[in-house]
């Protein structure tokens, strides 16, 4: 008997019956109105394209679709630089701030205006010209989160040169690995960092990777401890020192025109099992694409304080810090350190202090302040906040409610967002204006964006059924290719359905049309013949009130094939026990099914998350599974998984 593919869709068992229409008073004045859905694909982009970004030469064909590839906006020259910072000043807003900067350091804080964004990345371009570089000059960028990063990147994009930021967390063996892949000629770094109070070893760390780069022949310190490893001689210079005595007129370094499809950046993927991917960003339709989705997205106006609470080092700094953000003249928070340091309540006091309105962040961070307790925010007065959102993984229900009442209280819209470093920028997500909002849940694909779930055929799924999502059409932000790797662009996502774009995620589509992430496929369990997304077992337990946060993955078993092992951080005051291992499993049973009844829960303080705050569920199947361990040098703390993996053989010697 031959058994239907269809057979093997991932399961949608959780259910989700809560729902919050906007408020009136926020949708009367939202930037985003109904009829934005009502535009066509070509009139939206065309005009988003023509209104959003001044050009230098305007564009004569909208777009090419020839795939896996697409060109957007041909014909069109422009610099992302004059579009983030000179045309603001030109158009008399530089007085107009363009970033608060709050330094880890309590009380080291700077407000920074457009206009002296502007003297600074003048200076720094006129420097970085003086050790060569220029149009089509690779830069590589390592930095923590200090007003130099946005500067740098700014400077490269003003001079045409292309530029690898890589996180400032990690290895010297990543940034090696980067820089000689993307054939860097410069590196732009520090001498430390802030973390947690400690110092982070950035120029150590710099100069033990560049020993492995013969290709880099400079390397360029900004200034943050006043301590770290001395300049070398002949390779190095000091930021100051380079860019201290540049005149600031910009007329002295003038934005290069560049083609709608030049190279803007590469950001490599981390690759947990494979080389890092280098996802190729070019310049107009990113820019367009990154602008349009924040101004609608995050409704931003001209006196927001918009804070998006990541890392540059990661697309979504990239996106909605940097170039969304400035391109569309807004206010921005930058903020150097943790939650945490030196207290729980710093964000709040943040936002307290400079009267934040729109707050973007993570699930990850949103589940751990759930973990701390309510009291931390209750210090402060929150209520300038008008719209809350969230990146980076799909939220579990009870986390965006906890983010809703406890932060926006009770009143705010929250926008969860699904995008991906490929796509450049947001594709799934309410409109806060427009939308009725479900937590969990990203309802829908922006304007323009046709996306779709499928089964393992490539035909679309009824709603109610899970399956792979997606995309059938091209949009502006998106890649263009792997660097250097054509066929492996092709394989990892246009290969599993032939003339669609594969995003690797799992999703359903529930009775209303509103789209539900299930998390990667990969991370999808087989129990039973049931295909079972771990996003769902975690929301289940995240809903028990005791639970904090909660990873789940599958290990492999004779009988099911597949069995459910739960890693569970409980709230504060709680206590593990035989009898809260019990009523998590039922109270899981009762959620979605018996199926889906964890075999094994461990309790753990932590779970092992990489430096952006995702969960690393490729670690805790090691663990499960008595396996050593795999590459843990993106991971934000390491000892985590020695101690997760310890408990977990203290719960099987117990159960033996």
């Amino acid at each position: 008997m031959t058994t239907d593919p269809r057979d093997h869709a991932i399961a949608a068992l959780l259910s989700e019956e809560r729902s919050y229409p906007p408020p009136e008073d926020f949708a009367a004045g939202a930037n985003a109105q109904a009829d934005l859905y009502e535009r066509s694909f070509e009139e939206l982009w065309e005009t988003e394209g023509r209104e959003r970004v001044t050009w230098f030469e305007p564009f004569t064909e909208l777009y090419e679709w020839e795939p896996p590839y697409a060109k957007w906006y041909l014909g069109g020259r422009l610099n992302v630089c004059f579009n983030c910072v000179d045309r603001h000043v030109e158009s008399g807003n530089g007085d107009k701030v363009a970033y608060h900067w709050e330094g880890e350091p309590v009380g080291e804080r700077e407000a920074i205006t457009f206009a002296g964004l502007q003297e600074r990345v003048v200076r720094f371009a006129n420097g970085l010209k003086k050790l060569g570089v220029g149009k089509g000059t690779p830069v590589g960028i390592y930095m923590g989160m200090i007003p130099e990063l946005p500067v740098a990147m700014l400077a490269c994009a003003r001079l045409g040169a292309p530029h690898t930021v890589v996180f400032g967390g990690f290895s010297a063996d990543a940034l090696a690995g980067r820089l000689n892949d993307m054939g860097c000629e410069v590196l732009i770094t520090q001498d430390e960092g802030w973390r947690k109070g400690a110092n982070v070893p950035l120029k150590a760390n710099a100069d033990e990777a560049l020993a492995r780069c013969p290709g880099v022949r400079h390397a360029v310190v900004a200034r943050r401890t006043g301590e770290g490893p001395a300049l070398r001689e002949g390779r190095d210079v000091a930021w100051d020192e380079l860019a201290g005595g540049e005149s600031a007129d910009p007329a002295t370094c003038p934005c290069e025109p560049m083609d709608s499809e030049d190279l803007l950046y590469l950001l490599y993927t981390s690759g947990t099992t494979a080389k890092p991917k280098g996802i190729a960003h070019t310049t107009a339709g990113y820019l367009v694409g990154t602008a349009t989705t924040h101004h609608y997205i995050f409704d931003v106006k001209p006196d927001s304080i918009y804070w998006c609470a990541a890392d540059i080092g990661w697309v979504t700094g990239h996106s909605y810090i940097v170039y969304g953000p400035l391109c569309n003249g807004t206010t921005s928070v930058l903020y150097e350190g943790t939650p945490d340091f030196p207290d729980r309540d710093r964000w709040w006091e943040i936002v307290e202090r400079y009267r934040v309105d729109v707050l973007y962040t993570a699930p990850t961070a949103i589940r751990a302040h759930m973990k701390w307790g309510t009291e931390h925010a209750a210090k402060h007065d929150l209520s300038s906040l008008r719209l809350l959102g969230s990146v980076g993984e799909p939220i579990n229900p009870e986390a965006w409610m906890w983010y809703r009442e406890n932060i926006g209280g009770g009143r705010t819209p929250v926008v969860d967002t699904w995008w991906q470093t490929e796509t450049g920028m947001i594709l799934i997500s309410p409109l806060p204006g427009v939308t009725t909002v479900k937590p969990g849940s990203a309802t829908q694909p922006f304007p323009g964006i046709d996306a779709a779930v499928v089964d393992e055929r490539g035909e679309e799924v009824p709603n109610g059924q899970g399956g792979y999502l997606v995309l059938r059409k091209p949009w502006p932000a998106m890649l263009r290719g792997l660097y250097k790797e054509h066929d492996r662009y092709v394989d990892t996502y246009w290969s599993r359905f032939p003339g669609l774009y594969f995003t690797g995620d799992g999703a359903k589509r529930d009775e209303d049309g509103d789209f539900w992430l299930m998390g990667r496929v990969d991370d999808v369990m087989n129990v039973s013949g049931h295909r079972i997304s771990t996003i769902e077992v975690e929301s289940a337990l995240v809903d028990h009130p005791a639970v904090a946060e909660a990873a789940v993955c599958g290990r492999k078993d004779d009988l099911t094939g597949e069995a459910i092992v739960a890693f569970v951080t409980l709230k504060g005051s709680e206590e593990a026990s035989v009898e809260m291992l019990d009523t998590l499993r039922e109270h899981v049973a009762q959620k979605i099914g018996k199926i889906a009844r964890p075999a094994n829960i461990v309790f753990t303080p932590e779970l092992p998350k990489t430096r952006s705050g995702k969960i690393m569920r490729r670690l805790l199947r090691d663990v499960s599974e008595h396996r050593t361990l795999g590459d843990t040098t993106t991971l934000a703390d390491p000892s985590v998984v020695e101690e997760i993996r310890d408990r977990a053989e203290d719960e099987k010697a117990k159960a033996v």
